[in-house]
């Protein structure tokens, strides 16, 4: 450093600060990506192969001694400044003990950020920036160094699962905000160097008894991770590395897990990146799981639309998390595992992507090879509707099933099954697109019956024919049935009026005449006609004067309830926008919350009520409404049997009327043994 400088006594009093040939023993893994110009930051004097010999030095002191010396020398020395070299010696002595002094430690870290001295934070930065003009990244790690000095609180669980998820950075005012802002701002090359430095450091120090807390450092990742969130997944395959490197440090490895899901509270398709590319391959791991599954529920809770993560997860990805969320007896926790159950509809979206109708199909061969007799009654449930909804949804899907039908014939056999007793409520689309599918099995079936012969094949084969048999009942055509007889009847009549040349000669006049139908209806007409009239006349009369009036007594009221209705529309709209906006906004937590904080036992008592309805209907309803039918149509037939064959209005009228005398001759008998028993129970023996 003398070589650089011409103030021979100055630099000379630096040079005695054994800072150059300590720092230069050991490098971290971060410092080799900065290329600072061969100069360090001040603040890596904590290295792993440097002896332990001042233990009590924070990472700031370093600078601080260097700064307060240079505040002494600012004035170059005159030229006998080598014979004053020990009284410059001698001040510097006295101030190092103030330098290493152990800083004041907070209650909390919101008064150690009251606490802190952002004046004083500039004039840090400052000659820092003076001192090393064109290295950025030791401004930055000087940075970082001086908060993690200063805000000195108790150290709090890694994960601070407690907290909001910008904490500590939350915390931070408008000034030491802007500072930080303003500083990264201008180091934005090297803020991926600078954020392994952090990781790294604050690995570091947790492998010391006495480390400092690493509320600095927290604070510099989360202020680099909101702007920058891509930093966190620029090198995912390193940090999986040093976390299976450090599993058994549980506190490291939450650590690291905290630092890099920062980026996931900003962005979330970075957020899905951490948490399939760290979370996910030790989601196994004991001490580990509970924390990754809380925060994807935290992750998911945050970010109420989840357009912005399509593309993220596939196949590779999403059935691992099924395994985890319904394989029964797996690494994870009954409790773990029903709550990533309750996350796994929002991760099915998100794996489904924007376009299910192009992707589904390419999921459908995993649902499929899980689908067996013997995996849990849930899970079975959710592979067979997802398996339905990609032959729904994708066309594509039903040309993979059947390229993987003669492979997999006991699945096939339970979603056929499935697709059988569901028949009633799928769309008409996938209906007729199963036409072609459900008789290339049988062709299948017949071709494997003289090679294979499993119960499999069979079972598959009794439900393609049943499916083929409801594919052709579509039940009764009332609609048809009824145009049918419109038509006949219409063909009936002008056939009788052409063979009686016209229609007052016809049969159907005369019918018409005979019943009494001729007569009504020319007295209804004439009445409608003589009312019509009356009514016309009586509104060509009065019409003009009542609308005069109308116009004079209501035009000034109508006006000005026009003008209150533009008003209020007006209102009601700005009101309404917000009100859904918020909604909008808030529903999605709101859901989440009350799935989150419903007991199991709720969830539980609407699985059973939706399998008692279904009990109820399968087993009295459709047969009470088949018994119903049936009678109906019974009664009809003996109606018209009593009838001669031909129900009329006669016959129904002789029914009528043995009906109600038959009732009324009960009735009177009833009347007379009521009374007969009174007077039989009042009259004394």
């Amino acid at each position: 450093m003398a070589s650089n400088n011409g103030s021979v006594g100055k630099w000379e009093v630096v040079k005695k600060g054994k800072k150059n040939s300590n720092s230069s023993g050991g490098k971290p893994s971060s410092d080799k990506k900065s290329g600072g110009g061969g100069r360090k930051a001040l603040t890596e004097s904590n290295l792993p192969a440097r002896p332990p010999l001042k233990m009590s030095e924070t990472l700031f002191e370093g600078f601080e001694k260097m700064a307060k010396k240079q505040n002494k020398e600012q004035v170059p020395p005159p030229v006998e400044s080598q014979h004053k070299k020990p009284p410059t010696n001698k001040p510097t002595k006295k101030t190092s003990p103030s330098s290493t002094q152990t800083p004041v430690s907070h209650k909390n870290l919101e008064e150690a950020f009251k606490a802190l001295d952002v004046g004083e934070l500039k004039q840090q930065l400052a000659r820092s920036q003076t001192l090393f003009p064109e290295n950025p990244s030791v401004w930055v790690k000087d940075l970082a160094g001086y908060l993690n000095h200063k805000l000195t609180a108790p150290e709090i669980e890694p994960t601070l699962s407690s907290y909001a998820h910008d904490y500590p950075y939350c915390l931070t005012g408008k000034e030491l905000r802007g500072v930080i802002k303003g500083l990264m701002g201008r180091c934005s090359d090297t803020l991926p160097d600078f954020f392994d430095h952090c990781v790294y450091t604050m690995l570091r120090e947790l492998d010391r008894q006495t480390g400092e807390p690493l509320h600095g450092y927290r604070v510099c990742i989360q202020a680099i991770l909101q702007d920058k969130p891509r930093i966190a997944t620029q090198n995912l395959a390193e940090y999986l590395e040093l976390l299976r490197s450090v599993q058994n440090r549980p506190v490291k490895c939450l650590t690291i897990m905290w630092a890099l899901g920062q980026a996931g509270f900003y962005d979330l398709s970075q957020g899905l990146r951490v948490w399939l590319g760290i979370m996910l391959p030790v989601l196994g791991v004991k001490s580990l799981s509970s924390y990754a599954i809380a925060y994807l529920e935290r992750l998911l809770l945050l970010h109420a639309n989840l357009t912005k993560g399509f593309g993220i997860m596939g196949p590779k990805e999403f059935f691992p998390l099924l395994d985890f969320a319904f394989m029964p007896k797996n690494a994870l926790s009954s409790s773990l595992q029903e709550q990533l159950r309750r996350l796994y509809p929002r991760l099915k979206v998100l794996a489904f992507g924007a376009k299910p109708e192009s992707t589904l199909h390419t999921y459908l061969p995993s649902f499929l090879s899980r689908a067996t007799s013997h995996c849990p009654d849930d899970m079975k449930r959710e592979l067979l509707s997802s398996m339905t909804e990609c032959l729904c949804v994708d066309v594509q899907s039903l040309g993979v099933w059947r390229q993987l039908y003669t492979k997999h014939l006991a699945q096939s056999s339970l979603l056929l099954n499935h697709l059988l007793k569901s028949w009633n409520i799928l769309p008409p689309k996938l209906r007729k697109n199963l036409q072609e599918t459900v008789q290339s099995f049988r062709v299948t079936n017949e071709e494997m019956r003289d090679a294979v012969e499993s119960q499999d094949l069979q079972e598959c084969n009794t439900l393609c024919q049943n499916l083929q048999v409801k594919m052709r009942g579509r039940g009764f055509p009332w609609s048809r049935l009824l145009m049918a007889l419109l038509v006949f009847a219409a063909g009936f009549i002008v056939q009788d009026i052409r063979s009686h040349g016209s229609f007052a000669d016809s049969n159907t006049a005369q019918y018409l005449q005979s019943s009494g139908i001729t007569a009504v209806s020319q007295q209804a007409w004439s009445k409608v006609t003589l009312y019509s009239k009356h009514g016309f006349s009586w509104l060509e009369t009065n019409t003009p004067h009542y609308y005069s009036e109308c116009v004079h007594v209501l035009g000034p009221l109508m006006e000005q309830g026009l003008e209150k209705a533009k008003t209020t529309a007006i209102l009601v709209s700005e009101n309404a926008t917000q009100l859904i906006l918020w909604v909008r906004e808030n529903a999605p937590r709101l859901i989440d919350w009350v799935s989150t904080n419903t007991p199991d036992s709720v969830f539980q008592v609407l699985a059973y009520l939706k399998e008692l309805l279904l009990f109820l209907h399968q087993n009295y309803v459709l047969p009470a409404l088949a018994y119903t039918s049936d009678l109906l149509q019974r009664t009809w037939t003996s109606l018209q049997d009593s009838c001669n064959g031909e129900v009329s209005v006669s016959c129904l009228q002789s029914h009528a009327l043995a009906f109600t005398n038959s009732t009324w001759h009960l009735l009177q008998h009833t009347t007379s043994a009521i009374k007969t028993w009174a007077q039989e129970l009042l009259t004394p023996a």
